[in-house]
């Protein structure tokens, strides 16, 4: 496909590390110039983005319904194309804000006799971007309106799995942007891999923290600072008196909303056992209302791929064979053994155990383990003993539990009585904790993240300090400093 008057993609093939290392080195180039994009351009490019992804919002959702088999097209409509117009629209906002440099006081007494300092916002240059397959175009369209934002260029290694909708967006991209702003690259596995290795000057990876191992060993031969965006095990902690019947709506939304398959998806429940029946009750009737039928119901969205849909069952059969209690919500009672999607009913598992793989391994499916607790600080503790998440959710009124909780955890995002919701706000910042990621988006949080913060200041016009601190020592230079360190 052509990008612009250049062309290094190709739909399943691969593309090589020395073709896109010679576009990178091009798009490099005004940066290493000092041609720094200023306002205006960026916020022409931000307006663009917002264009192309309302004009077009029609043929991406059509394109992602089609890669995923089965998925609703007002899901995309959501989660992929309205999220990310208004991500733009508020950077379009707010930028002149963002970009004005940041004045700060000097140390004493410098501040007294006219020194000045400041923090100026620079781009970095070209940032990479590998995108996942799950939200195509929030989660690659996202995190350029903040690298447009911030003042950079871009290059965008778009995911295999969703070809149709990958295909597009090169061609929407190329048609809209010229080559000294972004770049769009489609390939296979090994086109991934090589787009790792490339000298970018930040790189963002969103996906599997496996995989993140792999992207961090390959930038770092090139000292590339990183962004990841990984996900995790996310857990939901039901509190001791909470009323069950309130909360069953929203944990099952974040579970089943894209089949479960969202980085900030809730993986596990953690509950008193007593209130074990009465959620598991309450999710039947809400899935039976929602979808009655799931076989060739639009509403319920197919996992990506046959080898995910492996996957996540194999979990399942996992569990049932070490003892678990599988509770498979079929309302029509389908047969899903032959079906043409990759579709997996939604699944509760009670008495799941540690050596289960589906509490080993973050699911990203319609399956939903239910873990008891006797007390809650055991929930915290259970918490404390797993990786750090990328999502903690609580659903509960009792004050004390939430800022214990709050307080004695460790997580990208802390949610109180709500799931998934968090990823649309555009005002707090999107990001991971140990090994569920490093680093941040949206908004004002994501123009620093991309941004170099540069430290500028200005000497005294009134004084020359080195006088009063340099050699030779005298007492009376030792005086001075004698005062200072008090």
């Amino acid at each position: 496909m052509g990008l612009g008057g250049i062309t290094i993609s190709n739909k399943f093939g691969d593309v090589s590390y020395e073709a896109m290392n010679e576009s990178l080195q091009k798009l490099k180039m005004r940066y290493l110039k000092g041609n720094y994009p200023n306002y205006d351009e960026r916020i022409s490019r931000l307006k663009k983005l917002v264009e192309l992804v309302k004009d077009n919002s029609e043929l991406l959702t059509t394109a992602i319904e089609k890669d995923f088999g089965t998925r609703h097209k007002q899901i995309s409509l959501i989660a992929d194309i309205n999220s990310t117009m208004q991500f733009a629209n508020h950077a379009i906002k707010n930028l002149s804000k963002w970009i004005k440099p940041s004045k700060k006081s000097p140390n004493f007494p410098l501040n007294l006799i006219g020194a000045k300092a400041s923090v100026e916002y620079q781009p970095f240059g070209v940032v990479g971007i590998i995108s996942p397959w799950n939200f195509p175009v929030n989660l690659s369209i996202g995190p350029l309106v903040d690298i447009f934002a911030a003042g950079n260029g871009a290059m965008i290694k778009l995911s295999e799995f969703v070809p149709n909708t990958s295909e597009l967006l090169a061609e929407l991209i190329s048609n809209k942007f010229s080559v000294d702003e972004v770049i769009v690259v489609n390939g296979n596995m090994q086109t991934s891999v090589d787009f790792t290795k490339l000298e970018f000057d930040h790189l963002i990876y969103t996906g599997s923290s496996d995989i993140a191992k792999k992207v961090s060993a390959a930038a770092a031969t090139n000292l590339v600072p990183l962004t990841l965006e990984l996900g995790g095990k996310s857990p939901v902690v039901v509190g001791e008196n909470t009323n069950i019947d309130k909360i069953v709506s929203r944990v099952m939304f974040g579970k089943l909303f894209n089949s479960g398959q969202i980085c900030v998806s809730p993986d596990y429940l953690l509950m008193p056992d007593k209130k074990v029946d009465s959620f598991v009750e309450g999710a039947k009737n809400f899935i039976q209302e929602k979808f009655p039928t799931i076989k060739n119901n639009p509403d319920y969205t197919s996992l990506i791929h046959r080898s995910h849909f492996e996957r996540v069952q194999s979990y399942i059969d996992d569990a049932r064979q070490k003892g678990a209690k599988i509770i498979e919500v079929n309302p029509a009672n389908e047969d899903l053994s032959q079906q043409e999607h990759n579709k997996i009913p939604p699944t509760i598992i009670l008495n799941p155990t540690e050596d289960m793989e589906i509490m080993k391994n973050e699911i990203f499916g319609p399956v939903l383990p239910i873990k008891t607790y006797s007390s809650f600080a055991d929930s915290i503790s259970y918490i404390n003993n797993k990786s750090k998440p990328l999502a903690l959710y609580y659903f509960g009124d009792d004050k004390n539990e939430i800022e214990n909780l709050k307080n004695s955890t460790s997580s990208g995002s802390f949610v109180v009585n709500d799931t998934i919701f968090q990823t649309a706000q555009y005002n707090i910042p999107f990001g991971g904790v140990g090994t569920s990621g490093s680093g941040s988006y949206r908004g004002h949080p994501g123009f620093l993240n991309f941004s170099h913060k540069r430290s500028i200041y200005h000497g005294s016009k009134l004084l020359d300090v080195t006088k009063m601190i340099f050699a030779p020592y005298t007492d009376k230079t030792l005086k001075m400093i004698d005062r200072l360190t008090k």
